[in-house]
């Protein structure tokens, strides 16, 4: 029997929340081949992301650290990432995305010796230019789940077959603006352009309010598109490694960094907040000893970077605890669970907590300069998901919890500093403007 993964192979989507996968229960066939992995593999059914946006959740999963730990104050990443680990462990690395907050202006290509971000930092200014026009006019805000396959595929290929690899792809397909490159999006009768998703993406983050039910379903109707067209491709993916004879010895991790919201609490979108719309993200492991389990206990995805060095037999003073063991089996987990995220807009003063613990959820809103609680809020997920009913009277065990996130809070607090942020790189501002993040 195995018990080393030879190749590591991390898919990471950007806003694909876990409730909209087929596997998960959605009443809808979005993910088919998703499913049928999930069916082979670990299913982490109640993973969280340390954060709700990827600024902060992203660096999390990379590192193995709590945000404030993660990056610095400019969100440059400010910690040693799977690829610098791995890199020192002799296998060859390759990361293929198009988020402008993962590229290099932010530190990401630190351990790789092949990055590419699909962004034109360092080119010829002309040639940048001439590609952001033409990007503009072909409606283009990100590389496609098939352009980075391909990429990421002629890259393996590239390799020599005894050299171990690590592949990270992250795909922005589900990322709004909801485009699916299809010709007509279609909802109860109704039927809407793909510019048309375009404009209501930035109409729902901009006016949340004056979204119509109609429109709401317009937009849940195009995002399930995206993510139907995301899980063909990856499959496509897969497909092309086991034809290469890689997955049998690789370990596999498809994981969100976070993901959309679509009013459920007034707003649209992956704003700051903490509910579980945004938080809890797809987890599917797969490991050379292959174990099909499903995982209901809370777990982190901060805990991605210790489950990868336990499959290769390796050991840092990394605080997370791996989600597998060695072998591929489930092992125990830590109880609790934490998420936090910087306000915005006119609440930057403040950082926002959560924490889970079985059924039981508590958000904490606390100002970054002092410390001081402004607002604590206690969920029980069991009698109510949608998290529209406050617990009035904590007992013993939400009192615990509270304690519990008071005290991960504070060490958090006392890491930050906020004295010296600045705006990003100007050379991807037109494409954070275009996916709602200007």
């Amino acid at each position: 029997m195995t018990h080393k993964a030879h190749n590591i192979i991390l898919l990471t989507i950007d806003a694909l929340r876990a409730d909209h996968l087929s596997c998960n229960g959605y009443n809808h066939d979005t993910t088919p081949n998703l499913d049928r992995f999930a069916d082979r593999n670990t299913n982490f059914t109640t993973a969280y992301s340390p954060s709700s946006h990827t600024r902060e959740a992203v660096p999390a999963l990379l590192t193995g650290q709590y945000p404030d730990d993660a990056i610095d104050e400019d969100y440059h990443l400010n910690a040693p990432s799977i690829a610098t680990y791995l890199q020192e462990e002799g296998y060859v690395t390759g990361g293929f995305h198009s988020n402008p907050f993962l590229s290099r202006a932010y530190g990401y290509d630190a351990g790789f010796d092949e990055f590419d971000d699909d962004l034109h930092l360092g080119q010829h200014k002309l040639i940048a230019l001439a590609q952001r026009f033409m990007d503009k006019l072909r409606n283009r805000h990100y590389a496609r789940a098939p352009e980075i396959n391909e990429r990421s595929l002629t890259w393996v290929d590239s390799l020599n077959e005894e050299e171990p690899f690590f592949l990270w792809n992250h795909y922005m397909d589900v990322h709004g603006p909801y485009d699916p490159p299809i010709d007509e999006i279609t909802t109860g009768g109704r039927s809407i352009s793909g510019a048309k998703a375009q404009s209501l993406y930035q109409k729902s983050l901009e006016s949340p309010e004056e979204i119509t039910e109609g429109e709401r379903e317009t937009l849940r109707n195009a995002y399930d598109a995206e993510i139907n067209y995301l899980d063909t491709h990856l499959q496509q993916l897969l497909d092309a490694f086991d034809s290469r004879n890689i997955l049998n010895n690789s370990l596999v991790i498809v994981v969100a960094d976070h993901g959309d919201a679509f009013g459920e609490h007034g707003y649209y979108g992956h704003p700051r907040q903490l509910h579980e719309e945004i938080l809890r993200v797809p987890c599917i492991i797969s490991h050379p000893n292959k174990t099909d389990t499903s995982v209901d206990k809370p777990v982190s995805t901060v805990c991605i970077l210790s489950t990868i060095l336990e499959s290769i037999g390796v050991s840092y003073e990394i605080v997370q605890k791996p989600l597998l063991t060695r072998d591929g089996s489930s092992r125990e987990l830590p109880e609790t669970v934490f998420a936090s995220a910087t306000g915005e807009d006119e609440h930057t003063d403040r950082r926002r907590f959560a924490a889970w613990k079985e059924e039981r959820k508590i958000i904490m809103d606390r100002l970054i300069n002092t410390g001081n609680v402004l607002s604590v809020l206690g969920y029980d997920l069991e009698s109510d998901p949608q998290e529209q009913d406050p617990v009035t009277n904590f007992g013993e065990e939400f009192e615990q919890l509270r304690e519990e996130l008071e005290s991960f809070s504070s060490r958090q607090l006392s890491l930050r500093d906020t004295s010296n942020q600045t705006n990003s790189e100007s050379e991807v501002e037109d494409r954070l403007k275009a996916l709602g993040y200007k």
